[in-house]
């Protein structure tokens, strides 16, 4: 009759043989009966007569599995086991103390030392082979995740290469979004036009700009495209081109009369015009919101149309403050749509705000968002401090200061603010 194969025991010969058991006893017949059963299974054995032994056999090449005896002269098993685990190794060495001890004070102590498993003496071979078994599974799934681990951070080297890429697109694409608001602040006669532009990414959907076809003829708008990210950015620096300071002939706000004049076109018209551009191009799916201003700086009277956009605030050189609009469709949402204009008069010392939602839908502190009311008393106050850029810059700390999430910006805030006769 031949010998029953190693898979009647739950033991894959193949797997077996690839595992290397190291024994160590003092007793010359116990290594040998260990010898003999281990071998029948296909594994390969290396012997060792005491601690020290072992010891040195692990430093230069450690095995795989380890079944060692307790009680043994001069370094015990414990003391071996303990010693073992201090020594650096790749992969994970399944230990197993043989031992007459049974108090559950001396297994705890095995424990503690590294042992995973104990064997009672005399050796049962059958229960030796089920030991290594569960030992072997162990190291099966040890090396097992390993391997994953090993595929993972593969993956993840991978992954920040790509990133790395990403990111440095990315920072280039800020720097050329940041280009499509080349000046911050500039100023027109006796009044000043100042810009803010914050995304809450590395680029944003948000937009603001200004243009003078002529003395006294000022445009200034503020946009926020759907969404955010790249997208986004996209429709924006299209918009741009739409509405460029250094083209006229770019610029759909602007209508030729003659040679190098250009005239300004109603608020309502620009926004029906740049609505039918937006809404005629196939697969884009993004829409926009816009306050447009056609201001008259010699009169002091501002032509506008909101698009959805949020109302545009005027704070009076005495403090009061009006909001204009009531909403209106946005850009590039549906086709053939007319848009309702405002106007109002601005004095000396008025401030004209357009700005996005990032301001009034920012969550404070509270939990509660800004509003239009918070953003009235962000800008009174902000106002009594400073004025152009500074006054913007002001305001958007003073944001900052009073938002939840550390000042987490989780929409990109912009705003153009017009402060007319103050110069």
């Amino acid at each position: 009759m031949s010998n029953p194969s190693p898979i009647s025991i739950g033991l894959d010969a193949q797997t077996a043989q690839t595992k290397r058991v190291l024994i160590v006893d003092d007793s010359r017949l116990q290594l040998k009966i260990m010898r003999s059963i281990l071998m029948k299974q296909g594994y390969e054995v290396v012997e060792a007569a005491s601690g020290s032994d072992a010891l040195e056999i692990c430093r230069s090449d450690p095995p795989e599995l380890i079944v060692s005896d307790w009680m043994m002269p001069g370094m015990d098993g414990l003391e071996f086991c303990r010693r073992f685990r201090t020594l650096p190794h790749e992969g994970y060495v399944y230990f197993i103390l043989l031992t007459s001890k049974s108090e559950k004070g001396d297994i705890a102590e095995g424990l503690d030392a590294g042992a995973d498993d104990f064997l009672t003496k005399p050796v049962n071979p059958a229960e030796l082979r089920a030991r290594l078994n569960a030992g072997v599974r162990i190291l099966s799934m040890q090396q097992e995740l390993s391997e994953k681990n090993r595929l993972i951070s593969e993956a993840l080297s991978e992954l920040q290469v790509v990133h790395e890429a990403i990111d440095k697109d990315l920072r280039q694409a800020r720097t050329i979004q940041q280009s499509l608001v080349p000046e911050r602040s500039r100023v027109f006669g006796t009044s000043r036009v100042s810009l803010l532009l914050e995304p809450c990414g590395h680029v944003g959907g948000d937009l603001v700009g200004m243009f003078s076809p002529s003395e006294g003829r000022l445009g200034l708008y503020s946009i926020d495209v759907s969404g955010h990210g790249i997208t986004s950015a996209m429709v924006t620096a299209r918009v741009a081109g739409y509405m460029s300071s250094t083209f006229a002939d770019q610029n759909i706000a602007l209508r030729k009369v003659s040679d190098d004049c250009y005239d300004m076109r109603h608020p309502e018209k620009v926004a029906v015009m740049l609505n039918d551009r937006l809404a005629a191009d196939p697969g884009v799916e993004e829409y926009l919101t816009m306050a447009y201003v056609n201001a008259d700086l010699s009169s002091g009277h501002m032509n506008m149309v909101q698009a959805g956009h949020s109302p545009p605030l005027v704070l009076r050189a005495d403090g009061a403050v009006t909001f204009f609009g009531d909403g209106g469709l946005p850009i590039g949402l549906v086709d053939d749509v007319d848009y309702d204009g405002l106007s109002c008069d601005l004095s000396s010392g008025d401030r004209l705000l357009l700005y996005s939602d990032g301001f009034t839908e920012a969550v404070l502190k509270s939990g509660k968002m800004l509003g239009e009311s918070g953003l009235a008393d962000l800008f009174r106050a902000a106002a009594r401090q400073g004025e152009g850029t500074e006054l913007l810059a002001d305001m958007f700390w003073r944001l900052r200061e009073a938002m939840a999430d550390g000042g987490t910006l989780g929409d990109d805030v912009s705003a153009a603010l017009l402060e007319y006769d103050v110069v």
